[in-house]
């Protein structure tokens, strides 16, 4: 197996903020990786440089094989499938489902003049069935719940069939149903071997799908713990990660934490 992604000494600086602290990382091509931190700890900053959209201030960022600063970013974008609050806001709410899906082949948001072949259309109806939303591809986006939402951006994500897949805190926003329905969603893309590698940022473990493999825990910039999941996710670092004591469970695959409490 390739490794997908190699950091070595990653830092970002904005002005005096240090975003990324010296981030060293590895995720091989069969790994699916939750990125875990509280607000603030660089976790969207880290992906924005895992998916090419920024470049390291200092260390090396290597991408698919590739070392950003001596490639062609437009070039490797195609290869890695990205969810974002950013990108979907894009999206025109007057867009059909199913032309939010397909416009991903070209690495465009919204139908201009482009024509697509008959492949295209059959992949992008393909995901939307594996993504169990193929029965909205003639609504428009706007008029879909938060969750639908989602799931359109993960088919359009895979789309390109990318090598790598970045989610940008896919739950977010949604209700306890939303929240599950797309847990067990991304659990069932985890588990297939055909899947591209994955990286899953989210602020909860509640949202960590039965069948991802590793986490990498950040506070302020820097790294707390990175490696296989029952490894490192542990109250310990949890704890440190979160900067308070934290009780930690795991039961049928599925995590859970609160705050400890202090028994007199």
């Amino acid at each position: 197996m390739g490794a997908v992604l190699e950091f070595a000494d990653v830092t970002v600086r904005r002005g005096q903020a240090t975003l990324l602290d010296q981030v060293s990382w590895t995720v091989e091509e069969d790994e699916r990786w939750v990125i875990l931190g509280p607000n603030g700890a660089g976790k969207t900053t880290l992906l924005q440089v895992a998916s090419a959209q920024m470049h390291p201030t200092t260390g090396v960022a290597g991408i698919l094989g590739e070392v950003l600063g001596t490639v062609d970013v437009f070039e490797l974008r195609p290869r890695i499938g990205l969810t974002s609050a950013a990108i979907a806001e894009r999206v025109p709410r007057s867009e059909r489902v199913h032309d939010v899906v397909v416009s991903a082949s070209y690495g465009v948001v919204g139908r201009w003049v482009e024509t697509y072949d008959d492949l295209d259309h059959q992949r992008a109806h393909a995901l939307l069935v594996e993504l169990g939303v193929s029965h909205l591809s003639e609504r428009t986006f706007g008029t879909l719940s938060e969750g639908e939402r989602k799931r359109v951006q993960i088919a359009r994500a895979l789309m390109s069939d990318p090598e790598l897949l970045l989610l940008d805190e896919p739950a977010a926003g949604l209700d306890l149903g939303g929240r599950e329905d797309l847990v067990s969603t991304l659990s069932v893309l985890a588990m297939d071997a055909d899947s591209p590698a994955t990286v899953l940022v989210s602020h909860h473990v509640e949202e960590i799908p039965p069948g991802f493999t590793h986490a990498l825990l950040l506070r302020q910039g820097g790294v707390v713990a990175a490696g296989p999941l029952e490894e490192v996710l542990t109250e310990p670092v949890l704890s440190a990660t979160f900067g308070m004591p934290l009780a930690l469970h795991h039961e049928e695959g599925r995590y859970s934490a609160r705050r400890q409490t202090r028994h007199r």
